[in-house]
């Protein structure tokens, strides 16, 4: 499922990843490239599937464990109410 931030969520990019800032908390989670890849491409429409395989394009990794960190960043990002 595509991923949307809340409207109280900005981000900014960083030479280190992406900053998320919940406004409505005044609270910040910095994401490292690796999420940041994630974040952008579930963000651009794709799914979950798809962001894995850009993980496994991008970094040394198999595609079981970028699936299980794909789900594993989205689930905190959507128990955070910074996503749904």
């Amino acid at each position: 499922m595509p991923l949307r931030f809340g409207d109280n969520v900005s981000t900014a990019d960083t030479d280190y990843g992406t900053v998320l800032l919940d406004e409505q908390v005044g609270a910040y989670w910095e994401l490292n490239p690796t999420a940041t890849l994630v974040v952008r491409t579930l963000l651009d429409g794709g799914e979950e599937s798809d962001a894995a395989a850009a993980l496994v394009r991008e970094f040394d990794v198999d595609r079981g464990q970028a699936l299980q960190d794909v789900e594993t960043l989205v689930r905190g990002l959507r128990e955070s109410g910074l996503a749904s």
